[in-house]
């Protein structure tokens, strides 16, 4: 658990060998399992970022089996008990994780390191434009500043 209310992040196994690796990322059996929707994947170079976005349905499942992000979640849901709550996360290689976002929390990344990052959403929901609002991602509404932070 996190400091956001149904913000959850969960390790995912690596399986390497000599041939390459095996990277789980979710099973129908698991607990966090919710139902499948879609997948897609979201490439970003280094530097750029995605964001702000925010689903009004969509539970979200982000693993990086590629590269690094920096991932932020913002919890602006009238109804949370965790309202005004912020998460960063660094996900991908070096951290090899899950994180499942729920309706309503705003999130972004932005790739880190020297290389491209692959992100892969398996959403409970297939995408539909009436579904996600946006913002800039250097918006005063959300208090994160995406820069780099020396020490």
């Amino acid at each position: 658990m996190t400091d956001i209310d149904g913000l959850l992040v969960t390790p995912l196994r690596r399986i390497p060998d000599e041939r390459g690796a095996v990277l789980h990322m979710l099973r129908a059996d698991a607990d966090h399992f919710e139902r499948f929707g879609e997948i897609y994947f979201s490439l970003v170079y280094p530097g750029a970022i995605k964001g702000w976005h925010v689903h009004k349905r969509m539970t979200l499942n982000y693993a990086v089996p590629v590269g690094m992000v920096k991932l932020v979640c913002y919890d602006d849901r009238e109804d949370s008990s965790t309202r005004g709550a912020l998460v960063e996360l660094f996900v991908g290689e070096l951290d090899y994780k899950l994180v499942t976002i729920p309706p309503g929390v705003w999130n972004g990344f932005k790739g880190v390191g020297d290389s491209a990052a692959l992100v892969a959403n398996c959403a409970t929901e297939a995408h539909t434009p009436d579904e996600i609002l946006r913002k800039d991602p250097f918006t005063p509404d959300i208090p994160y500043d995406w820069s780099l932070r020396h020490g």
